[in-house]
């Protein structure tokens, strides 16, 4: 007998006589923390929205009704099907583009693209007819009737009988484009088109947006011709401007608030950038010190707002360029900020973006994941209080949509009769992403801390926000994985979520802003390159 069985028996009879219990092997889980934290508050959120300019004007004048209504659900539908899932993105701003004539003149306003032209409510004579902007006027019936939460007037030329030029694109470089004498005129035009869209319209514009980009200059190119209407202004002219605003609105005794910069790039709004006197938004506007203040204007909103353009790469910069935003904002009480305008324009590369920059439609989930990443950031890195994409439709082969237009033949095209009339309507994964957010965070909801994240290492990875309604109790949680492995997540929350359930909706490769069965607090899927939103109830 070997010494091996000898010692083999021994230590069996001694485990068997002790009833020893062998523990089981370790279990190693992939499971993370998402730690939210209730009353830890941050923002109000007052919405999400999009605009509709230009193309809104030819679709919702030409297009055959069904179709309208396909996209106008896309949009503003805050309705479910069957199943549960959303049969649109519920937008809860409506952005109403007032435009300045162009239209009128044709190829004489030499601004080349049909489609960039606008329509003016305003004859060179001074008198009004209502009916024109007749498709742009179908959609704002259109988010009425669907429930669209807030309305957004914005303009970014005078009426072209009111311009130096004659035009609605500028004849220089850093001032407004208009004639000496009138701003009043202007300022009247805008106040008696809210008014009276108001009351023809049965509606009612939340606000108004009186100065586009300012700091660009809105010139023809070398052949005299522009690509759309604008003008650029200094921050002398705009507080001039929203003054005479702010008294006429105050005299009409409409409740409209001017919301005020539109910035073409963020860095406008809090440092000096140029010396074009086009610059420090935020100080001149807000400061009590500037002779340009307008904190105590009527009808004046609190918020200071800007576009997310040449701010979003490399990752770092676009961190540290809204943490610089957002501490500029907070040195002064009570002021918000509102990120308007955005569609791709920078060339981040291939591994990024098909195509690596704006051109080339994405319909697919590599665009609405760049995109995702950009509204995450802006929401808990700048703080912005809403968060609102650039035109609702597009028919060009450009990222610059979140409902694509085409002939079927093509991928887009910017010829003038092209999908004039009639065309197909493609929904793309940037919509059903933004979705994930405006579908589900609605205005006076409150942004709730999600700690342990650091903004920059999370854009790369799995980025977290989370949302509470204070009147209902709702929880809403946007995870988005930029990744391209499968996360599963526990929930660490300071209170308790009511049967520790929440419901999944997803956007990915395969999946529409699809209802998810529900899942347990303790584990939370979050699929790889998705943006997942959970719903539960506080308790």
């Amino acid at each position: 007998m070997s010494l091996a069985f000898i010692l083999g028996l021994s230590l069996t009879a001694t485990i068997s006589c002790s009833q020893v219990e062998v523990p089981p092997p370790p279990e190693y889980s992939d499971i993370r923390t998402m730690k939210v934290i209730v009353d830890q508050e941050m923002q109000t959120m007052d919405g999400f929205g999009a605009s509709d300019a230009w193309r809104c004007q030819m679709v919702g004048k030409n297009w055959p009704l069904e179709k309208r209504n396909m996209i106008a659900d896309f949009l503003f539908s805050k309705e479910v099907d069957t199943n549960g899932n959303p049969k649109g993105i519920g937008l809860s701003i409506w952005r109403f583009y007032l435009g300045a004539g162009s239209t009128e003149q044709g190829p004489n306003s030499d601004i080349t693209d049909e489609w960039r032209r606008g329509e003016c409510f305003q004859t060179p004579d001074g008198n009004y007819d209502w009916e024109k902007q007749e498709g742009q006027r179908w959609f704002l019936q259109a988010a009425k009737k669907r429930g669209v939460d807030k309305l957004l007037a914005f303009t970014i030329s005078a009426p072209v009988h009111m311009t130096i030029n004659g035009k609605a694109f500028s004849p220089q470089k850093i001032n407004m484009n208009i004639k000496e004498g009138k701003l009043p005129d202007y300022a009247d035009f805008l106040v008696e088109c809210i008014d009276n869209l108001q009351k023809k319209e049965g509606i009612r514009f939340d606000y108004l947006s009186p100065i586009n980009e300012p700091q660009w200059d809105w010139m023809a190119g070398s052949n005299g011709k522009a690509s759309q209407e604008g003008t650029p202004a200094t921050n002398q002219e705009i507080f001039e401007f929203t003054s005479l605003l702010s008294e006429r609105l105050k005299k009409k005794s409409l409740s409209t608030q001017i919301v005020l910069g539109e910035a073409g790039a963020i860095n406008y709004l809090y440092e000096n950038v140029n010396n074009e006197t086009r610059d420090d938004q935020i100080n001149d506007f807000w400061n009590p010190s500037s002779s340009m203040c307008i904190a105590s204007l009527p009808n004046v909103m609190n918020v200071i707002t800007g576009h997310s353009y040449f701010s979003v790469w490399p990752i770092n910069d676009q961190v540290q360029n809204r943490e610089k935003l957002n501490a500029k904002v907070k040195q002064f009480s009570g002021l918000k900020y509102w990120q308007t305008e955005y569609c791709i324009l920078e060339q981040p590369g291939e591994s990024e973006i098909p195509g690596g920059g704006g051109g080339k439609r994405d319909l697919e989930m590599k665009t609405a994941l760049f995109v995702a990443r950009i509204i995450h950031n802006d929401l808990v890195v700048a703080n912005a209080s809403s968060w609102q994409w650039w035109t609702a439709l597009t028919r060009a082969d450009y990222k610059d949509g979140l409902i694509y237009l085409d002939d079927g033949n093509s991928t887009g095209s910017q010829s003038p009769e092209y999908c004039k009339n009639d065309g197909y309507v493609r929904d793309s994964k940037l919509m059903w992403a933004f979705g994930n957010f405006s579908f589900f965070i609605r205005p006076d909801m409150v942004r709730i801390q999600v700690a342990d994240q650091n903004a920059t290492t999370a854009s790369s990875d799995i980025m977290i926000s989370a949302y509470k309604d204070k009147q209902s109790q709702k929880l809403v949680i946007v995870a988005i994985n930029v990744s391209d492995t499968e996360r599963t997540y526990k929930l660490d929350i300071n209170g308790k979520v009511k049967n520790n359930e929440l419901t999944p909706y997803v956007t990915s490769g395969n999946s529409n802003l699809k209802k998810g069965e529900k899942a347990n607090s303790e584990k939370m899927i979050i699929p790889a390159k998705s943006v997942v939103t959970f719903v539960g109830e506080l308790q």
